[in-house]
């Protein structure tokens, strides 16, 4: 067809088509490490796995389609995906990031890329003028988390995409809460989006991937040589069941939200409740930046219960029955975790403390159940308080 696909479409057929070989409507998991060549250099568009592989490439289109992209690279992680961005830079250079990220990505920029001679200045991205006034003939990439994990912050995408355009900076945006279906970064003037595609474009917890989309072909050349080069890419069998992922997306997506929004309402009705953090609700901070960049708030939310308790925040935790506790978000369940013991560990007391993960707080990834059995789950649990 000429004219675009819409979204719910494109996220079955966006850069599908039938296996050539016997016309297959799902790309088959070609599960082999080599291709055989004819002559030296003679082959049929693939040599080596690592280098490229039928079913990953099926979901590098498909990952490209949905974020309106031109090119897709799929890898082991998403923290792998980040590596690979953080490798376009030199030891000198700066990274502007939020100051409220995935405890895993924090640690990554900290731990890894630090001892290299790179420098990363976390800010309150909530305000793009804090974003300005970290910038320096230095900086070389602005890394953003919208919503933030797990403060669910927003940050106004095309502000940003606007300040690192005037100082030649790239700018790279986790989408991975939101995902395509709620927000299209490149869109609103991003470089590169990034998805732990473990979560929502897997969507059924049993894959770990990630994903990198661009639009520019020299930054997205740029990109496959180091895919290739560091060789942290995501396997066959991953791919398939990531783009099987991708192929229920949206319907997913319409259910997350639509719970997402009966529980966030209904934990802030509940007496039990200190604070509730979800993007939808209109005091929200930049609610209406959520409004304009986002189509829908989604699934995810974080509370504290009254008295910011940390044994309260466990016992909640420890007493739900339907939600599980566990590590990850995205998936068709509801999960329910604690960062500061859990996704945030990694990240120094003193430190996440500054941008509201306190050792009370409690995230929830809201699942795909009927919202009547997670609202009687919460209910008994929070009754557990007394």
């Amino acid at each position: 067809m000429k004219k675009p696909l819409r979204f719910n479409t494109n996220t079955i057929h966006g850069g599908q088509e039938p296996d050539k070989a016997y016309g297959a409507v799902m790309p088959p998991i070609y599960q082999t490490s080599t291709f055989a060549q004819s002559t030296p250099g003679g082959h049929k568009g693939f040599e080596y796995s690592r280098s490229g592989n039928p079913t990953r490439h099926a979901l590098e289109k498909g990952l490209a389609s949905i974020e309106n992209g031109s090119y897709g690279l799929a890898f082991a992680s998403g923290l792998a995906a980040m590596d690979a961005v953080v490798k376009l830079l030199s030891p000198g250079d700066e990274i502007i990031s939020t100051n409220d990220l995935y405890g895993g990505s924090y640690r990554l920029f900290r731990k890894v890329f630090e001892p290299f001679g790179l420098r990363f200045h976390f800010v309150d991205m909530k305000d793009p003028a804090r974003i300005e006034a970290a910038i320096s003939d230095k900086t070389k990439l602005i890394w953003v988390e919208t919503p933030t994990n797990p403060m669910m912050n927003v940050i106004d995408i095309r502000a940003v995409a606007k300040l690192a355009r005037k100082n030649n900076i790239l700018l790279a945006v986790d989408n991975t809460f939101a995902t395509p279906y709620i927000q299209q970064p490149l869109d609103l003037g991003a470089d590169i989006v990034m998805h732990s595609a473990t979560k929502y474009l897997g969507g059924h917890s049993d894959v770990v991937a990630g994903a990198l989309v661009v639009r520019d072909s020299e930054l997205a050349d740029r990109l496959y040589f180091i895919q290739n080069a560091s060789g942290a890419v995501c396997g066959p069998m991953d791919s398939y069941l990531v783009l099987r992922g991708i192929k229920t997306l949206h319907v997913r997506m319409q259910r997350h939200c639509e719970n997402g929004a009966a529980i966030a309402l209904y934990l802030r009705s509940h007496p039990a409740m200190e604070k509730v953090y979800w993007p939808g609700f209109e005091d929200h901070p930049n609610h209406k930046v959520a409004k304009e960049q986002m189509t829908d708030f989604g699934g995810m939310i974080s509370f504290v219960p009254k008295g910011a308790n940390y044994a309260d925040a466990v016992k909640i935790v420890e007493s739900l029955k339907v939600f599980t506790l566990a590590e990850s978000l995205g998936g068709v369940e509801s999960l329910a975790g604690h960062p500061a013991s859990m996704t945030h560990a990694s990240i120094p007391k003193e430190e996440r403390e500054k941008s509201g993960v306190t050792d009370a707080l409690v995230r929830l990834s809201v699942g795909i159940e009927d919202a009547r059995d997670l609202i009687e789950d919460l209910e008994q649990a929070l009754s557990s308080l007394g």
